[in-house]
C-alpha cells in the first residue's frame, strides 16, 4: 500500500504524452499546469474559454502546450488528435459544468456531458498506445436521497436537474464502455471515473459560483449575495482532487484494470460546511464588504446537503487531503489578489502547486470512511 499522503510522481510524468480535454476551463487548466510543471508533453482539446477573464489566458497556457480549439462532440476531429499525438493518458474534463445553465440549455448539457464522453471513450478504444483514461464527473452524479450520510462510490447514479443527470449518465456510459470494450482485453486502456466535491481555487470566473461571485463583489466594493447560505457542500481546493486524479492515472498506466472503476476525492469531514460559513471565510480573506442573503427563492431547486466519502481513495491509493478549508481559502484569495494586481499567474500557480506538494497531510483529518 502507498504511504498516506501520496502525491504525483514527477519522474513518471516527465516526457509522458497526455491529452487533457477541457484544458481551457478552471480545473482542466490547473491539471494542465501541474502536468507541464512536471515535464509532461500536453495537448489540450477544448472550446475557447467562455469567461472573461479566464485562467487559460491569465496563465498563457496557449503558449505552453499544444492547444486545440475543438468540440468533444466532433468525433472525427477528436479521434484525429488523440491518434496523431501518440496519447498515453487521457484526462476528460470537457463539460458544461453549471447546474443553473443546464436548466437554460439542457440539449447542450446532455450533448456535451454524455455524448462528449462517448466520443472520448471511442477515441481511446480506437487508439493503440492509450494506457489510462480518467473521466471526471461530479459529486452531483449520485441519486439524491434523504440520508445525511456521505456518498460512496457504489451508491446509485441519478440527478434531478439536467447537469446532475448528465453526469450520472456519463458514469453509466463509462462503466458500459469499460465492461464492453476494455475489461479483459489485452493492451486495452484502464478506464476510471472520478468524483470530487465543490472545488475552489484561483482562476475560476464562472457565473453563479460562490468564489467568483465573491471576487466580483470585492472588485466592486459591494456585498456578496448568497442564494442558499444554509446549504452544506464538500468544499476543497482544486489541487486536492487533481492530485488524486494524477496518482490514480499513474496506477492505471502501470498496473492496469485493477485500479479501474469509480473513485471519490472529497474533503475532510469537517470541511463539508454551509455556504454561509464559506462566505464568511471569503469575506475575511478578500476584505470584501460582507455578504447578504439574496432576496426571493432560488430559481432552481438545489440539494440542501451533499457529503462525499473518500475512504476508498485514502485506504487504497494513499491519497489524503492536505489542506484545511481555511488554508484552501487563503490560497484561493492569494491567487486572485495576485491576478488582480497583474502578477505573472503561471509562475504563481506553479508556486502554489509546489507549496502544496511540500505540505504534509494533516493527521487530524477525519475523511469520511477512514478511521
Amino acid at each position: 500500500m502507498t504511504a498516506l499522503g501520496a502525491l504525483p510522481d514527477r519522474g513518471f510524468w516527465r516526457g509522458r504524452r497526455v491529452l487533457v480535454t477541457g484544458h481551457t476551463g478552471f480545473k482542466g487548466g490547473w491539471l494542465a499546469t501541474w502536468l507541464l510543471d512536471m515535464g509532461a508533453e500536453v495537448v489540450g482539446y477544448a472550446q475557447k474559454p467562455d469567461t472573461e477573464p479566464a485562467y487559460f489566458e491569465l496563465c498563457d497556457l496557449a503558449g505552453r502546450l499544444r492547444s486545440v480549439i475543438g468540440d468533444v462532440r466532433d468525433a472525427d476531429d477528436l479521434l484525429r488528435e488523440v491518434q496523431a499525438f501518440g496519447t498515453e493518458c487521457v484526462f476528460h474534463l470537457a463539460a458544461q459544468p453549471l447546474v443553473r445553465r443546464s436548466y437554460r440549455d439542457p440539449v447542450e448539457t446532455f450533448g456535451t456531458n454524455v455524448m462528449g464522453t462517448v466520443y472520448v471513450l471511442e477515441a481511446a478504444r480506437r487508439t493503440l498506445g492509450v494506457r489510462a483514461v480518467v473521466v471526471v464527473t461530479s459529486d452531483k452524479c449520485y441519486e439524491p436521497g434523504t440520508s445525511l450520510q456521505a456518498l460512496r462510490e457504489d451508491d446509485p447514479m441519478g440527478g434531478r436537474d439536467p447537469y446532475s443527470a448528465s453526469k450520472g449518465c456519463a458514469e453509466l456510459v463509462t462503466a458500459a464502455y469499460r465492461r464492453s470494450y476494455f475489461d479483459g482485453r489485452r493492451d486495452a486502456p484502464a478506464v476510471t471515473t472520478v468524483r470530487a466535491g465543490n472545488v475552489i481555487g484561483g482562476g475560476d470566473w464562472a457565473e453563479d459560483r460562490l468564489v467568483p461571485d465573491a471576487v466580483r463583489a470585492f472588485q466592486r466594493a459591494e456585498s456578496l449575495i448568497v442564494r442558499n447560505p444554509e446549504a452544506v457542500r464538500p468544499w476543497q481546493h482544486v489541487l486536492e482532487p487533481v492530485a488524486g486524479y494524477l496518482v490514480l492515472a499513474e496506477r492505471l498506466h502501470r498496473e492496469g484494470a485493477a485500479w479501474a472503476g469509480a473513485w471519490n476525492f472529497g474533503p475532510d469531514a469537517d470541511d463539508a460546511v454551509s455556504v454561509g460559513t464559506l462566505a464568511d471565510l471569503l469575506v475575511r480573506e478578500l476584505g470584501a464588504a460582507g455578504w447578504r442573503r439574496g432576496t426571493g427563492a432560488s430559481s432552481v431547486p438545489e440539494a440542501q446537503t451533499l457529503r462525499l466519502d473518500a475512504g476508498k481513495a485514502c485506504r487504497l491509493l494513499g491519497w489524503r487531503p492536505r489542506l484545511t478549508l481555511a488554508e484552501a481559502v487563503r490560497l484561493t484569495a492569494a491567487w486572485y489578489r495576485a491576478a488582480l494586481a497583474g502578477a505573472p499567474m503561471y509562475e504563481m500557480t506553479c508556486e502554489q502547486i509546489r507549496s502544496y506538494e511540500a505540505t504534509a497531510p494533516i493527521a487530524s483529518h477525519r475523511v469520511a470512511g477512514v478511521r
